[in-house]
């Protein structure tokens, strides 16, 4: 019994002692593993599951912060805005940047060509630097020919300031205005010298490189722009015909509104028939080009009036020995902007009929900007007819110097 009870207490002894060792290593073993755990444990990424960033990471913050964020999406939309705008200015202070440029670059061209074919450099390429730099408003060509001098007296008799005023035009409205003509294929005959005569007493005249002659009205047209780019840094340049009445200052506050786009062409928008068949006016040589017989011609601006940014100007002064001319001089002005990015202008104020229509339509308060007689593709018998016009549909003789363009 006394061995049985020795070596029952000493079974109960390791019991004890093994159970007390088992619970220790139990903890060890937990710490071991916690401190293992926080060291060498790292979290897997998910594959396809991207980290947040740090913006991510505080609109994260914002919502478990309970922030209201309807202020910030206004603020955001508003900052988006402003941005929008600031893009926009900074676009159309780029496109006069390149225009600026492009000009540059036409009348270097043209310098160039006068160089290599050793034409002399007419005498108004010629021009002080301080009239180079300065900006216009628009440049007025309006188209005359040799025998012309009474419609042209008319025009001067009526709405073209004269003399001093011509001048006071230019320097503080920067409005230039000019009768555009080329040279006879006489170089120095009487035609020419008879031009040179009218010159000198009213210094009204923009002289081309270009003879005349009236089936090349759509060259002469080209030479007009080009050389006009090349004279004056203007916004628009206008061409008229001078059987035409025209309302400067309403002519002006018309086309100051489109000072901010690129590239607009503003007329009196059309589409009349190509006409086919030999012998008749305004026949087109070319009629094929245009489809089927009794096709219309694509929209372009009637010939009496119609005026182009500088953008179009330097294209055309830039292009101008790859433009096709077609018989119509209006036709080819149209068809030179086709493919580009041009912003064409329908306004009817720039086609009014003369009295009674003008008439009208001023006592409305609507003045018109150019009034003719569709009839006669200008106003009829506009030598005689002119001060008549003008004393029944003319602005207000002051309106051109009051106006803010």
């Amino acid at each position: 019994m006394a061995w049985k009870n020795r070596g029952g207490s000493e079974l109960n002894s390791r019991n004890l002692v093994s159970r007390k060792l088992t619970f220790i290593l139990c903890i060890c073993c937990f710490f071991a593993g916690v401190l293992f755990t926080d060291r060498m444990w790292t979290e897997p990424e998910a594959k396809g599951i991207s980290k947040p960033t740090g913006i991510e990471a505080e609109r994260l913050k914002l919502l478990a912060d309970g922030c209201d964020t309807s202020k910030n999406v206004r603020r955001d939309s508003k900052d988006v805005m402003g941005e929008v705008s600031k893009t926009r200015d900074v676009i159309q202070t780029l496109d006069k940047t390149i225009s600026n440029l492009e000009m540059e670059l036409a009348a270097a061209r043209a310098m160039q060509d006068s160089i290599v074919s050793g034409t002399p450099i007419s005498d108004y390429l010629r021009l002080p630097e301080p009239v180079k730099k300065r900006k216009y408003l628009m440049v007025i060509g309006i188209n005359t020919a040799f025998s012309s001098r009474r419609r042209r007296d008319s025009v001067r008799a009526t709405w073209m300031p004269q003399g001093d005023k011509l001048k006071k035009l230019e320097e503080e409205k920067g409005i230039v205005m000019r009768f555009v003509i080329g040279h006879s294929a006489t170089s120095g005959g009487i035609l020419d010298r008879a031009i040179e005569a009218e010159e000198k007493k009213h210094g009204d005249f923009l002289r081309l490189e270009h003879i005349e002659g009236y089936l090349e009205l759509s060259a002469k047209t080209k030479t007009y722009f080009t050389t006009a780019v090349a004279l004056w840094d203007a916004d628009f340049y206008v061409k008229v015909d001078d059987d035409v009445h025209v309302n400067i200052g309403t002519l002006g506050a018309t086309l100051s509104r489109y000072q901010s786009k690129p590239r607009v062409y503003v007329g009196c928008m059309k589409s009349g028939p190509v006409l086919a068949h030999k012998g008749v006016r305004y026949h087109e040589p070319e009629h094929w080009k245009f489809g089927e017989e009794g096709n219309k011609y694509f929209r372009h601006a009637t010939g009496q009036l119609y005026a182009i940014s500088k953008d179009l100007a330097t294209y055309i002064s830039i292009n101008q020995h790859v433009l096709h001319k077609y018989a119509n001089e209006d036709v080819s002005l149209g068809s030179w902007f086709i493919g580009l990015d041009v912003e064409h202008i329908d306004d009817r104020r720039l086609c009014c009929g003369t009295p009674p229509d003008c008439e009208w339509k001023a006592q409305a308060g609507n003045i018109c900007v150019a009034s003719f007689d569709w009839s006669c593709s200008g106003i009829c018998r506009s030598a005689d007819r002119m001060k008549e016009v003008h004393k029944r549909c003319g602005e207000d003789k002051t309106a051109v110097w009051n106006a803010s363009f």
